[in-house]
């Protein structure tokens, strides 16, 4: 096996550079994340890893036998899943049936010293591919990832996008290829599926390369991680899995803290050198006659020591004003809660429901809502959970008993995001929702949210990720009594996913949370409610 290297890769999209003088290596044996902003260039980097895509300037080399994920199979509706199988199994079939017919020709000649070399590499191959045990494989494989109980003969226009996703995991890793690009490969993945991932993962021998927003699976998979999100000298590259990356980037934000507080305080100490000093004088003393005669020489030379101070704190000053660091931006944090719950209504719920369900979509359930909550509502794929907060935020009639707060303010992250004007501005749309003196008072790009040079795109133009983050900017300018989130960390970056679940705990109000999030669910301090079918 050999390494995956790409040099100083430049690709321009759209008339916009996305990626710009990237560098990768990538040996067997490590297993290498891509982390950072949607629109950074992740996926594009993994199309010109694979070759599906040519980069404008730059060289790539790849091994032999390279596997990418890609988004959609390369199969037609009606092919089965049988025919995907045996494609994946072909490589291995090969090498069995080669290794018979090179061992029966070694039998004849057995001095053939070029016939054992070339046994010798197929038996290799074959070993790194455990082809004699790929048939097993190909089953343990697809009962893993939750296909198991599907009948060969399933056509693949028969199964949900989901499903044919996870078939072409599948197929992947039955291969074994030596290199392995993956695209958000634990998106469509119960909890159980994606730990059966990892596991395969990390026992390949070969080089992964993998992009991904699942911090529970950049933790339990990566030996590296590379940091895509702008930086002065380029993409960063870290060792260790997705809790070590925090832990660097936590002694980053100190250091630069520390740094950004002692040059402010140098500065001030400067401009008070560079300023005041500059106008000091000697002090103001009567001459003894003993100083007569060498006042006026030594006066100069006082003021000849001041003249220097001044030019080397100017100097200094003009120095630190040209390199000094930028303020560290503020993480994400809810504004101040003047909307919380008015303490003289005292501790009665927000709301309350009894025996409350939706026929065919949410289970009779019960649940108190407090002013402080902090709620997690779990339950897999069709439980209700969508459903639970769209009956909390009075979107959805139920059946049942539900008991809501007088002048309860309510606000709701959908998983689908939708504006009245798509041709509005983000700015315009974002002042028309909490009104100018709101908006004055938490200006949109002060929330990390939205990047400068989207504020005056209109809300059309924007991906699906960034309508999302637009609404949750709302949420965050002016929070509500009760805040309900559905999957709050779809098509976040796994930092901004880091501070969101930060503000979550000191933010105002209520706050209840749909997630099928790992690493969030893992971490969760507050309630957790647990939907069944």
């Amino acid at each position: 096996m050999s390494a995956l290297i790409a040099h100083d890769l430049v690709r321009n999209l759209g008339g916009h550079r996305i990626l710009d003088g990237i560098s990768l290596t990538a040996s067997p044996g490590h297993r290498i994340g891509l982390i950072g902003e949607n629109g950074v260039g992740k996926s594009t980097l993994l199309r010109l890893l694979a070759g599906t895509d040519d980069p404008d300037t730059g060289t790539i080399t790849r091994p032999a036998g390279l596997g990418f994920l890609h988004q959609e199979m390369p199969y037609d509706a009606e092919a089965t899943i049988a025919a995907v199988l045996d494609e994946a199994l072909r490589e291995a079939r090969e090498d069995l049936a080669e290794l018979d017919r090179l061992g029966e020709e070694l039998a004849r000649t057995p001095e053939d010293q070029d016939l054992l070399d070339t046994y010798g590499r197929r038996l290799e191959l074959a070993q790194h591919r455990e082809s004699w045990d790929a048939d097993r494989r190909a089953a343990l494989v697809l009962d893993g990832l939750g296909l198991g109980a599907f009948g060969h003969d399933r056509t693949l226009g028969s199964l949900s996008g989901g499903q044919r996703g996870r078939l072409a995991l599948t197929a992947l890793l039955v291969r074994r290829p030596s290199a392995l690009l993956l695209d958000e490969p634990t998106n469509h993945l119960d909890d159980n599926a994606a730990a059966f991932l990892e596991e395969q993962l990390r026992a390949l021998p070969g080089t992964v390369v993998v992009a991904s927003h699942d911090r529970a699976f950049l933790d339990a998979v990566c030996t590296d991680l590379v940091d895509l999100d702008p930086a002065v000298d380029g993409p960063v590259r870290y060792g260790g899995n997705y809790s070590a990356y925090l832990a660097e980037k936590r002694a980053e934000r100190e250091r630069w803290e520390r740094r950004f507080a002692e040059e402010q305080e140098e500065l001030e100490e400067l401009r008070e050198s560079a300023g005041v000093t500059a106008h000091r004088v000697a002090p103001d003393r009567g001459r003894t006659d003993n100083e007569k005669m060498g006042y006026g020489h030594r006066a100069g030379r006082v003021q000849s020591q001041i003249s220097r101070r001044v030019r080397n704190a100017t100097r200094r000053l003009e120095e630190l004003k040209r390199t000094r660091v930028a303020e560290p931006p503020r993480p994400l944090r809810f504004a101040a809660g003047e909307l919380v719950a008015r303490s003289e209504e005292g501790p009665q719920p927000l709301v309350s429901l009894s025996g409350v369900r939706v026929p065919g979509r949410l289970a009779p359930a019960d649940l108190e809502v407090s002013p402080t909550d902090r709620l997690l509502v779990t339950g897999g794929n069709g439980a209700g959970k969508s459903t639970l907060l769209a009956v909390l935020a009075g979107q959805l009639p139920a059946e049942g008993e539900l008991v809501r707060r007088r002048r309860l303010t309510v606000g709701l992250l959908t998983q689908d995001t939708t504006f009245e004007r798509y041709d509005r501005t983000v700015r315009d749309t974002y002042e028309q929702a909490l009104g100018v003196r709101q908006a004055e008072k938490v200006p949109l790009d002060s929330l990390g949210l939205m990047h400068q040079t989207d504020l005056d795109k209109p809300v059309g133009h924007l991906s699906v990720g960034q309508r999302r983050r637009l609404a949750l900017a709302l949420l965050v300018a002016r929070p509500p009594q009760l805040l309900l989130l559905d999957e709050p960390t779809n098509h976040l970056s796994p930092v901004l996913c880091d501070e969101l679940e930060a503000a979550l705990g000191p933010g105002p109000g209520a706050i209840v949370v749909a997630s099928h999030d790992r690493w969030l669910r893992r971490r969760w301090q507050g309630r957790e409610h647990h939907l069944g079918r």
